[in-house]
């Protein structure tokens, strides 16, 4: 059975093509746009959790002050109390990744594209040549995960993270290590 497939020029890529298709990655909530301190800490107070985000930040103010501050936004609100309305407001508008599940981390991978390790370099996934088949349950997804829920997996980090804590905790460093160096990747999760 055939499972999902991420496709990009770089095996980075088409790997981070992959993991977003099945897993939300941290990303900021469209409803929270506003720019002026008056309009985010407006919409903060509105809910249970934007309270908890201003009391998280340190906002310690009275409600008569909470209240002068919503009834006028021209009110002089000091700076130091509108970077704590930014910082709980940002804290708001971010939400976190998913955690990587463990079928991705445990799951059969199947790469197709040109392969090379030392002088060995062969196009795979073709009638001459399988796909590279990495068993990800025997990689170790730390770093991985890590750079995921803070959000700064970039393509090129999961690439070089992949190869050095995946594919060589599978099969080995191959001849001379592994590249990947075509223009174009298919990545099939089984």
């Amino acid at each position: 059975m055939a499972g999902p497939t991420g496709r990009g020029g770089s095996l980075g890529a088409a790997l981070g093509d992959l993991l977003r298709a099945q897993v939300t990655p941290r990303h900021r909530l469209s409803s929270y746009s506003a720019k002026h301190w008056h309009a985010q800490l407006s919409q903060l107070t509105a809910t249970h959790r934007g309270y908890q985000a201003l009391d998280e930040a340190g906002l310690d103010v009275t409600a008569k002050t909470l209240l002068n501050w919503l009834s006028d936004p021209e009110y002089n609100v000091r700076r130091s109390y509108q970077d704590l309305i930014h910082t709980a407001y940002e804290n708001v508008a971010i939400a976190p990744a998913d955690p990587i599940p463990d079928h991705v981390k445990d799951g059969q991978w199947e790469i197709s594209g040109y392969v090379t390790t030392g002088t060995d370099r062969r196009e795979r996934g073709t009638r001459a040549a399988a796909p590279l088949r990495i068993d990800g349950s025997r990689g170790d997804w730390d770093a991985i995960e890590e750079l995921w829920i803070v959000g700064e997996l970039t393509d090129t980090e999961f690439e070089d993270h992949f190869i050095d804590d995946v594919i060589v905790q599978d099969i080995g460093e191959g001849t001379d290590g592994w590249t990947f160096d075509g223009s174009s990747y298919s990545v099939e999760l089984r």
